[in-house]
């Protein structure tokens, strides 16, 4: 009988480069999309002002790449923020470009890719505006048009409001079930709250308990997100918000209850689950819970389920409002945002951006001093490519390349055959709709977002007034892929991998503030803070995690720097979760059982023994000294 072998496994980071996202098609985001950067110029055109129409639409194709699902209110910051920081990259790189020599003028972008590559260490909303600011840059300086620095801001500026208040007045296909669209995306986050306990519950025991415990984390994280975005006022000022946030406080407990489930590995009856599910259902519906089926309450968290579905049933029946404390989050301060942005992270990624933007420049600078790109002076191509590329939101850097690459390939060859074929300008501005509509699925996949944001652009700068310049592009592409490769491998001041031990040195003091509040100074009656305390540290470890995972697709020259930090990570992980099971016990008895503390002192010696042989320092991974107090 012939041995059967299996097919050998692709590296990470090509594993990574050949998944996409799946999931249904965001017909709401295809609308907006189409609405957005061919009106846009369609109406510079008939003006008679082409180029204003372009700076325009590249504002409102910038704010479709970052146009996700949320609610409207998160809307605002997601897509505001980089906006006004696009804007000033624009201006900047306008006066810049107009009034400096090429070494002033790449000095100016280095410092530029400085401050914006520490600041994206701040998180995904102060990612998405560095490199806003630094693409605009680019732009701003290497590709000349008629306006005024400031004109071209403003026209950059007024075409990503445009997309922002489409996605703020538009409704949407779930709103329209639900009766209220104004409220439509914090409804789904706190509806997917409660089927990721129901779902959390159904695993425990089982193997996938892990899994579902960090879906319910995620689920928790957006609902906080969307319920906690900006607002001109300090509480929710309508009823229909108001319950949706007693909605959420209300899955709080039921979601510590199902974690200490999980943790303890029992069974739990398959009766359990279905409480959250209807309450989910009741969320969408916007209508009351209805009966709920009643779990046993043969243990600490079985009763605290128990406690916790009639408490929610209490707030969907009566609309009780509860005591807002920021969706259960702390507002970071001006002081925190600073330390993220000179720890190692952000230090290490700045100087990588930085070395990166301020080479791609001065390379476009030295092709256009030698008239590598002929009559024209649109040399921003080389520079803005690098930006994309040295983000590692986008996935390993290898497959970041391969995938930059790729899609500019295809992207290039494709509008090289609608150039040739398509009427001008009317025919060229339809595909910058088509490609506007295109952006929020393509997004799924990095190199598929290269092939449209590659054909918009190029149907941009024709209309301005660019000849076709597909085949350059695919140069400039791959010079910027050389130079971020390059960049990445060089070796660093310090430590490497700074990004993966500020993000776990996060989380371990997350941890023991948590652990330290339960079992040390907390008090049974502040379930508040320290429902606080425990999103904070969940959040903190999903953040680790993220960070880790990434860190070990990369080739394996960058990989090494991150090794054991996973088993760190998880080690952390349990200890949370064993510290939310202690916390249910000690609200159910008043003390600990020797199964508790046992386990966390094994836990903490664990960690300790971790954190050496990864070769991390006690200043980047503290351990938690916190005796149990309550036993």
């Amino acid at each position: 009988m012939p041995l059967l072998t299996s097919r050998p496994a692709p590296p990470p980071w090509l594993a990574h480069a050949l998944r996409a996202q799946r999931g249904p098609v965001p017909w709401n985001a295809v609308v907006r999309g189409a609405l957005a950067a061919g009106p846009l110029l369609l109406a510079a055109v008939l003006a008679g002002r082409p180029s204003a129409g372009v700076a325009a639409a590249l504002g409102a194709m910038l704010a479709g790449i970052n146009d996700r699902p949320g609610s409207r209110r998160t809307a605002v910051e997601r897509l505001g923020l980089p906006a006004l920081a696009g804007a000033g990259g624009l201006l900047v790189g306008s006066y810049a470009g107009l009034h400096t020599g090429a070494v002033a003028l790449t000095a100016v972008l280095t410092g530029l890719g400085l401050l914006a590559g520490a600041v994206s260490a701040v998180g995904p909303v102060a990612s998405g505006s560095g490199t806003q600011l630094l693409v605009a840059a680019a732009i701003g300086a290497g590709m000349p048009l008629p306006e005024p620095g400031w004109q071209r801001a403003l026209y950059f500026l007024a075409g990503a409001g445009w997309l922002l208040a489409l996605r703020l007045a538009l409704p949407t296909r779930a709103a329209a079930t639900a009766g209220d669209y104004r409220f439509d995306g914090e409804r789904d986050a706190v509806a997917a709250v409660y089927e990721a306990v129901a779902a959390l519950l159904d695993a425990a025991g089982g193997a996938d308990a892990v899994a579902r415990r960090a879906a319910l984390t995620a689920a928790l994280d957006h609902a906080q997100d969307a319920l906690s975005g900006p607002r001109l006022r300090r509480y929710a000022s309508s009823a229909a918000e108001r319950r949706l946030h007693a909605q959420y406080a209300a899955a709080l407990p039921l979601a510590e209850a199902a974690t200490a489930l999980a943790w303890a590995g029992d069974d739990v009856p398959a009766r359990a689950a279905e409480g959250p599910r209807r309450l989910a259902a009741a969320v969408r519906a916007g209508g009351p819970s209805g009966p709920l089926p009643a779990p046993a309450r043969s243990a600490p968290a079985l009763r605290a389920l128990d406690d916790a579905l009639l408490h929610a049933a209490d707030a969907f029946d009566r609309g009780a409002a509860v005591p807002q404390r920021g969706a259960h989050t702390r507002r970071r301060t001006a002081g925190s945002l600073l330390r993220t942005v000179l720890d190692a992270g952000g230090r290490e990624y700045g100087l990588r951006v930085a070395l990166s933007f301020g080479a791609a420049v001065a390379v476009a600078q030295a092709l256009h001093h030698t008239r590598w790109y002929g009559t024209h002076a649109h040399w921003y191509w080389l520079p803005a490519t690098a930006v994309f590329l040295v983000k590692p939101d986008l996935g390993p850097l290898a497959s970041r390349v391969l995938c930059r690459a790729a899609g500019t390939l295809l992207g290039a060859v494709l509008f090289a055959g609608f150039a040739a074929l398509l009427p001008r300008p009317g025919g060229l501005v339809a595909l910058v709709a088509l490609c506007g509509a295109l952006i929020p699925v393509a997004t799924r996949h990095f190199a598929a977002q290269t092939a449209v944001v590659t054909v918009l652009v190029l149907a941009l700068v024709m209309v301005g007034g660019e000849p076709q310049a597909s085949w350059s592009r695919i140069g400039e592409t791959l010079l910027a892929c050389g130079i971020v490769l390059l960049v990445g491998h060089l070796p660093a001041p310090g430590q490497r991998g700074g990004t993966v031990r500020a993000r776990l040195a996060r989380a371990a003091r997350a941890a023991d503030a948590y652990l330290t509040h339960v079992l040390g100074d907390g008090t049974a009656d502040d379930r508040s803070g320290r429902w606080v305390l425990r999103r904070e540290a969940y959040r903190a470890l999903a953040e680790a995690r993220a960070a880790i995972d990434l860190a070990a697709a990369e080739l394996p020259a960058l990989a090494r720097h991150s090794a054991g930090t996973d088993e760190v990570a998880a080690t952390l992980e349990r200890l949370v979760d064993l510290t939310t099971a202690c916390a249910v016990h000690l609200d159910d008895t008043g003390r600990l059982g020797s199964r508790h503390t046992a386990r966390i002192a094994d836990l903490l010696d664990e960690l300790a023994r971790q954190r050496e042989r990864a070769g991390l320092r006690t200043s980047d991974i503290p351990t938690p000294d916190t005796t149990p107090a309550k036993t």
